[in-house]
């Protein structure tokens, strides 16, 4: 999991962590459930793709407000993320439904979807 310093975390209050398999499934509940629009981040600390990506994320989770932003590291959500096999892949979400997925970095190519999807 992503170290963040106490300042940083507070900046980026639209992002959430699932931090193991349980805390995903809630989060993957709440977002069928909420039909808000989101975009989950699969990635994993050893990633150096997934590293240089992240703090793109962490802003871009600043601009778009209207979409939940989450961060599921693959290593501490085993059992829920088996179907994971490139990182990182990002899943967008309208709805409640899937509606896209992207793999690899690309700052432009997210910010675009993002902007499609709010």
């Amino acid at each position: 999991m992503r170290k963040q310093e106490p300042e940083e975390a507070n900046r980026n209050v639209n992002m959430e962590t699932a931090t193991s398999d349980q805390s995903l499934i809630t989060i993957l509940d709440d977002i069928k459930s909420s039909k808000l629009p989101a975009v989950i981040n699969y990635g994993a600390s050893w990633c150096g793709v997934c590293n240089q990506t992240f703090p793109a994320f962490q802003e871009l989770s600043n601009s778009f407000k209207r979409i939940k932003f989450v961060y599921a590291d693959i290593d501490e959500c085993p059992e829920n993320t088996l179907h994971i096999r490139y990182t990182p892949t990002f899943q967008f979400y309208r709805d409640g439904e899937k509606v896209d997925e992207m793999f690899g970095a690309g700052e432009e190519r997210l910010q675009d979807r993002l902007w499609l999807l709010s």
